[in-house]
């Protein structure tokens, strides 16, 4: 099961910035963390992640894999936006994730599946 967020019509995984000074892992802990509550991944495939080609204003997002325990899901208020940053969240399947994301997440939806399922390579 894939964890999804949706803002305004875009579905996609949790995300966000590396703070300075901040490792990319540690930011997708804390990004998922805030946009979730989840605050017990498990980086099960260690420091393995899929970057996306450059997007809006030539941002580049860094996706890695992990699990949780966690099923509920709370979508927190965000203290700059005096709202949440997402509008509904999913635990979808695989071709429900693919129904609901953009070309620009597909390739990772497919990365990931491979990943987990063994299909595709861990380096």
């Amino acid at each position: 099961m894939f964890l999804l967020l949706r803002a305004f019509r875009s579905w996609d995984f949790p995300k966000g910035m590396v703070e300075p000074g901040e490792e990319p892992r540690a930011a997708a802990r804390r990004e998922v963390r805030e946009e979730s509550t989840i605050d017990d991944l498990e980086f099960s495939w260690g420091d393995l992640y899929r970057d996306t080609g450059p997007y809006t204003r030539n941002k580049v997002a860094r996706y890695y894999l992990a699990q949780t325990r966690t099923a509920r899901v709370t979508l927190p208020v965000n203290p700059e936006l005096g709202a949440a940053e997402h509008h509904e969240w999913r635990w979808v399947s695989f071709d429900d994730a693919m129904s609901l994301v953009s070309p620009r997440v597909a390739p990772v939806v497919e990365w990931a599946r491979g990943v987990v399922l063994g299909i595709l390579p861990q380096d």
